[in-house]
């Protein structure tokens, strides 16, 4: 039972952790277009190729529980 409850908890940090990244990221660059709109392409590429990173890590994280979860 403690591996399961263990289990729980990395899948809910997996989830809270990405929600951060796409807060901070989308926060920070709403702010710089507010300060700086002609730099939009700029801003939206790199804003685009943070969140990806971050989705992709949550997913990589996510199969790993998964996994954990049908080896018990």
């Amino acid at each position: 039972m403690t591996k399961n409850i263990a289990l729980v908890i990395i899948f809910a940090l997996c989830i809270l952790g990405p929600c951060a990244v796409f807060a901070a990221g989308s926060f920070a660059s709403i702010n710089a277009l507010g300060r700086n709109p002609s730099s939009a392409p700029k801003i939206f590429t790199a804003m685009i190729i943070g969140l990806v990173f971050a989705q992709s890590l949550a997913i990589v994280a996510m199969l790993i529980v998964f996994q954990l979860f049908g080896a018990s």
